[in-house]
């Protein structure tokens, strides 16, 4: 674990954990080439981060949309792309045991790439825990039925993701920890990611639409022969988080 718990962030002071206590997001997922995600994955990072295959040659890849309401690093609009990756420090798994860490809702998740609008946010997530946050521009709709949100950079479209209402599901009301990964300058990161409460849960099969412009963000997703249809998609519409420091995965380089 890193030995700093406070950061000087552009003039400013942020403590861990870092803590969100309001935001909303709606999240599509689409299976992956396996080989291309590897191959993008290890571009970016050294330690030995192997993609989950959900089945033969197919990894699963996620896009989300978050607005950050309340929080530590103020309020923003962020686009996740994350990949759900085997855990580093175990055997690689089977298909079965894929399913089952899915089901039981901890499988880890590189996050591969995050574009953000706010300066302060991009500097902290890029200081503090590795997460590749650049800037970008928003469009986003949180609050219809059916969900959807539009991130442009450089004038050129990223990607624009619609999400349809699905079924209400019943909230989380206890912390469950996940494992988020980034990768930085080649090294690896691995952040304890604590979910909170969470609110106005709607999820369904399919429902997603996506649209991918001409961005270089964009042409990655495209390499990645991403399936056509989402095979899960899901909303919320209130959840708390909290940030606890990073572990270096690439020795004390960070």
């Amino acid at each position: 674990m890193t030995a700093n718990h406070s950061y000087d962030i552009l003039g400013a002071t942020v403590a861990l954990p870092v803590q969100i206590r309001s935001a909303r997001c709606f999240v599509a997922g689409y299976t992956a080439d396996a080989e291309a995600v590897g191959r993008a994955i290890a571009e970016r990072g050294t330690a030995g981060l192997r993609p989950l295959q959900i089945r033969s040659g197919r990894a699963l890849c996620m896009l989300v949309f978050v607005e950050y309401l309340d929080g530590d690093l103020g309020p923003y609009h962020e686009f996740g792309v994350c990949f759900l990756v085997e855990d580093p420090a175990a055997p690689a798994s089977s298909r079965l045991g894929a399913l089952r860490a899915l089901g039981r809702g901890d499988a880890h998740a590189l996050i591969h790439e995050l574009p953000v609008d706010g300066d302060f946010t991009r500097a902290a997530g890029r200081g503090i825990w590795g997460f590749p946050k650049t800037m970008a521009d928003f469009d986003v709709d949180h609050t219809s039925r059916t969900k959807r949100g539009r991130v442009s950079a450089d004038g050129r479209l990223i990607a624009e993701l619609i999400v349809r209402p699905g079924i209400p599901v019943p909230g989380a009301g206890s912390d469950t920890v996940l494992q988020s990964y980034s990768q930085l300058d080649g090294v690896t990161r691995r952040t304890p990611w604590r979910l909170g409460s969470t609110t106005g849960t709607r999820t369904r099969l399919g429902g997603a639409a996506l649209t991918l412009g001409t961005h270089p963000i964009a042409d990655e997703l495209r390499a990645l022969r991403l399936s056509r249809h989402a095979l899960t998609s899901s909303s919320v519409a209130d959840l708390t988080m909290t940030f606890d420091a990073p572990h270096l995965l690439d020795g004390d380089r960070g």
